[in-house]
């Protein structure tokens, strides 16, 4: 087989009749194309065979293979090829069913005209030129959408590991918050703005300023005693073991404090207090 060349804007004429080719041939010699010739669909094929060709005009009666059977082989070989077969009105029964299953492209009548001939096959060559440019967009379409799909993909991994991970801290603040409440101390936590941020249920009964009230949110200034403000704002970290961490509230109440910054685990601001509240009697202190 000779080797295929590939040149622009090929037309294949198929016809038995020379003077026809010829017509055909000086019609659109102007327009610039490459022009081959063939005298039956036989030849046709060969010509196929070792050129690219873009546009087909074939005659329908030619002896041995029609215009229409010869078109029905090129779009099962080649069938990105734009084809065409020139007949009469008489025949248009003929070549019907070709049409209808696609073989045929479009139907030219003899005589034909010109200037419709060449818009006919130019419009012909621009569809054909226009296939590699859209497999290559919907080539880059598929990749496109191979590149979303995997990143939803890995964005959806991400939100459900995500989603896991505040469900766990949830869960795990739920059961600190559980312990905290049920303590056997009074803890407060106020952040760097002197408000309370944390408060579990003893130290709302400690410093609460009326039955039920929670002091979260509120002003450490509003609701804890001024020598505990104090305490807090000179002595932020402490050592249970200091007599400096004995700190007496109103009435009887006596309490160890126990102090220290937050912010070593977290990203709050402020301090932690515990207190533990001591009766002191004749045998000396005892934790109440």
């Amino acid at each position: 087989m000779a080797e295929l060349t590939q040149t622009s804007r090929t037309i294949l004429l198929v016809d038995d009749e020379a003077n026809i080719t010829s017509a055909l041939k000086r019609t659109l010699r102007r327009d610039g194309y490459h022009i081959l010739i063939a005298n039956s669909g036989a030849e046709g094929l060969e010509l196929l065979a070792s050129h690219e060709v873009g546009v087909i005009i074939s005659d329908q009666r030619m002896p041995h293979m029609t215009g229409v059977d010869f078109l029905r082989k090129v779009k099962t070989l080649y069938p990105k090829t734009f084809r065409m077969v020139l007949s009469g009105y008489t025949e248009l029964e003929s070549v019907t069913s070709a049409i209808n299953e696609g073989a045929i492209y479009k139907f030219l009548t003899k005589p034909w005209d010109d200037e419709q001939l060449r818009d006919n096959i130019r419009e012909a060559f621009q569809r054909y030129e226009m296939e590699p440019e859209n497999l290559r967009l919907a080539h880059e379409l598929k990749l496109a959408n191979d590149q979303l799909s995997l990143l939803n993909q890995h964005l959806e991994k991400q939100v459900a590991d995500k989603t896991n991970e505040i469900v766990q801290n949830i869960q795990l603040l739920q059961i600190s918050q559980e312990v905290l409440e049920h303590l056997p101390i009074a803890v407060i936590g106020i952040d760097d703005e002197a408000m309370i941020a944390i408060s579990n249920r003893r130290a709302d009964t400690l410093f609460q300023r009326y039955q039920g009230e929670c002091l979260m949110g509120l002003l450490a200034s509003d609701c804890l005693p001024e020598s505990l403000i104090h305490r807090l704002k000179n002595s932020p970290v402490t050592q249970p073991d200091s007599s400096h961490d004995k700190l007496k509230l109103s009435g009887e109440v006596n309490m160890w404090v126990w102090t220290a910054p937050m912010g070593e685990t977290s990203r709050s601001k402020g301090t932690i207090a515990v207190f533990l509240p001591f009766e002191v009697n004749d045998d000396g202190e005892n934790f109440t």
